[in-house]
């Protein structure tokens, strides 16, 4: 239940609204592209920005270390070595904006419209990761915070957190905690604030098939020399039945069946399965039988073919038989699945299927495997009694179809577990267009995490926790 302190906490929030929307406007005039090479200094810019922010909040320690890509920036305030610590992970790059014709307005040039704030990276992520530092500063400006707090933002993730493993590797001792916690995913819905506890790894891999030196005309060649296209569409078919379920065998290896518990979670969530069908444009969806829409893009494994090209596209015709084929395979797994594992039977299955009249290499490509973080955990039971007692109901558990690479790297790397609490909605256009963010989650966001701290602290104590100190 809320004290006198959280209420006095939740106060300073909400009396500096005003202020905190000019200085989330200051930060997302910034265009922190990572991708772009003219935008490196514009990057460097924002990460100097943030470590004054950071400083600004009440932050005795921070940091800007380079990388030798875009710089990260650490934060740490240490209130108490008996104190459960949180590292706070978040990014402050951006996508690029093309197609720009489509904004309404300039991507840049934040603009408030009915309480909605359009503007590249206001909800991904620099909205989230302002919502983490003023929550951290109204503690700081209050009272003592109830936890050690350490902040690690990086300006790579666009790009596939290029330098952050190796970071964290070497940082190890200075990033130790007892949890971390992400705001870089969305609420279920409006009004329908979530906990995320599951995400799907992935794992990918290249098919390149060579018949001919050189492509053959088709009507002196064509029936005595096998078609590399024709032999890929054929491998690839072979790979899924009619209902999408993949035929590898070995592929649903450790793959475990949903609870009864968790089947009934996903099927009370106020989920509209016609608009999502239309928000897609297909006439009908498709899948495993026996599973929900829902069950199948969080926790069943798929097999997807993203990119397909043989022989002669242009315009007209050229009548020949190409000299190669290729494809590009992702893998999204579920948690229990082993990358290698997984990538080791779809490799034997395409040599075991490619026939003998043409050439197959295959590209093995990375691999994350898919991470839980168990609903009775402490993180997670706090952050289910913040989200009730700032938004006056329960949280909804949910999991992703998606992956974030930095939780199987907190996992295997720091030895803890992640709580994803974030408060963007699922069609605020990140990576698109018009990316906007509702202020009202902006703000419950901000109080949810400020309460976050002190429930994260009791309920580690309830449950026995202990840990080194930080």
């Amino acid at each position: 239940m809320p004290s006198r302190d959280t209420d006095k906490v939740l106060a300073y929030l909400q009396s500096h609204h005003s202020q905190y929307r000019r200085e989330l406007v200051e930060f997302l005039q910034i265009p922190s592209i990572s991708a772009l090479s003219d935008h490196k200094a514009d990057v460097h810019r924002t990460a100097q920005w943030l470590a004054a922010r950071l400083r600004q909040a009440g932050i005795p320690r921070v940091q800007i270390d380079e990388t030798p890509g875009h710089p990260i920036v650490y934060g740490e305030v240490i209130t108490d070595p008996g104190n459960p610590t949180i590292l706070v992970y978040g990014h402050y790059d951006v996508q690029p904006v093309d197609p720009l014709e489509q904004w309404t307005n300039p991507p840049f040039s934040p603009a408030i419209i009915d309480n909605i704030l359009y503007a590249r990276g206001s909800s991904d992520d620099k909205g989230q990761v302002y919502m983490q530092i003023i929550a951290a500063e109204a503690w700081l400006k209050t009272h003592t915070l109830p936890v050690n707090l350490k902040f690690l933002f990086e300006g790579e993730e666009e790009i596939g957190s290029i330098h952050l493993a190796e970071y964290i590797q070497m940082h190890q001792q200075e990033l130790h905690a007892d949890v971390a916690v992400i705001s870089d995913t969305p609420m279920f819905a409006p009004g329908v604030p979530a906990v995320c506890y599951g995400l799907r790894g992935l794992a990918t891999l290249e098919i390149h098939i060579d018949g001919p030196h050189q492509d053959l005309h088709s009507g002196v060649f064509g029936g005595a020399v096998a078609n590399p296209a024709h032999v890929m569409a054929q491998l690839i078919a072979d790979m899924h039945d009619d209902q999408g379920r993949v035929l590898i065998p070995g592929f649903y290896d450790h793959v475990d069946a949903l609870s009864d518990e968790e089947r009934k979670n996903f099927s009370s969530l106020p989920f509209d399965q016609e608009a999502f069908q239309q928000g897609t444009g297909v006439p009908q969806l498709y899948g495993e039988i026996g599973y929900s829409t829902l069950e199948r893009v969080w926790s069943r494994p798929t097999l997807e073919v993203n990119g397909m090209w043989s022989g002669f596209i242009g315009e007209g015709r050229k009548t020949s038989v190409p000299h190669s084929a290729h494809a590009k395979i992702s893998c999204r797994l579920v948690p229990h699945q082993d990358p290698d594992r997984v990538l080791d039977h779809v490799i034997r299955f395409i040599h075991d299927h490619c026939p003998p009249y043409v050439n197959v290499q295959i590209e093995r490509g990375e691999g994350d495997p898919g991470t839980l973080t168990p609903i009775t955990h402490f993180a997670t039971q706090a952050a289910v009694q913040a989200i009730r007692e700032i938004y006056k109901k329960d949280a909804a558990f949910i999991r992703m179809g998606g992956s974030i690479p930095v939780v199987v790297t907190f996992a295997q790397v720091l030895k803890i577990p992640t709580v994803l609490l974030g408060f963007a909605l699922p069609d605020e256009n990140f990576h698109a267009p018009n990316e906007h963010f509702h202020l009202d989650n902006f703000d419950k966001g901000a109080e949810t995490i400020a309460m976050l701290w002190p429930l994260l602290k009791q309920t580690y104590l309830v449950q026995g926790g202990h840990h080194d100190n930080p």
